[in-house]
């Protein structure tokens, strides 16, 4: 009822879905990283959705966000799962949203995250690329780096996510044997975690606003604990390849 475009009349048909499960949920709270005049940069934490679905929208960023300041029409340029935490951008305006979505379109966006995995898969010290296509269409996830994870036989991947398909990280590291602790979709339902250790630690990009390259960080404090410790910056930390 927020964004109604045109007058209701007699005889127009309206559909309501209610569901008081989802409306009696709390939100988690997610934090501005960045506010700049066309964009901003929160960190979403796990279990809040990047978007509302039909049934409400309370406990997403973008609704969080439009309640924050009113006086922004923001617009969502990109998702992340609702299990994971991270950085996302929200655009303030169209054109913001329309060159910022062309920098996802043409994997013109660092996008980096940390993902705890059972195991220690080898890679070469260039780095590994998986690229099985996904739902038909080409995709490429890169693994720079192995860390030392914080249960006895864990280790924590730092990815290059050069394309965005639904729950790519996630098949690719599960097709690969080494499936994200807490992912009861893709992993094992057994282990006893009940929160997907996937966090989307780092942006980086040139603004098509400014012209200026900008990067942004989630705060070490923010992060979730399996990454805590982890400094991709100093490869001396990383597990020999």
């Amino acid at each position: 009822m927020r964004k109604a475009k045109f007058k209701l009349l007699p005889g127009d048909f309206i559909q309501l879905f209610y569901d008081p499960t989802v409306l009696a949920q709390t939100p988690p709270e997610p934090k501005i990283i960045a506010g700049h005049k066309d964009y901003s940069v929160w960190f979403k934490p796990p279990w809040l959705l990047s978007q509302g679905t039909r049934y409400g929208d309370h406990c997403s960023l973008l609704r969080i966000a439009e309640k924050s300041d009113h006086n922004i029409d923001f617009k969502l340029i990109h998702r992340l799962d609702r299990e994971a935490s991270g950085l996302m951008l929200l655009a303030h305006n169209r054109n913001a949203a329309m060159l910022l979505s062309e920098l996802f379109q043409k994997d013109r966006i660092e996008k980096r995250y940390f993902a705890e995995v059972n195991g220690c898969p080898e890679i070469p010290a260039k780095g590994l690329m998986l690229e099985s296509p996904l739902d038909g269409k080409p995709a490429r996830t890169e693994v720079l780096a192995v860390f030392p994870g914080k249960a006895t036989g864990n280790s924590v991947l730092d990815i290059w996510l050069h394309s965005g398909r639904l729950h790519q990280i996630r098949k690719h590291l599960a097709d690969s044997g080494y499936p994200i602790i807490g992912d009861c979709r893709y992993g094992d339902q057994q282990r006893g975690y009940h929160e997907l250790h996937l966090c989307a630690w780092k942006i980086r990009f040139r603004s098509p606003l400014t012209k200026e390259m900008v990067s942004y960080q989630v705060p070490r404090e923010m992060r979730p604990a399996f990454a805590a410790e982890i400094n991709p910056d100093n490869q001396d930390d990383a597990l020999n390849q």
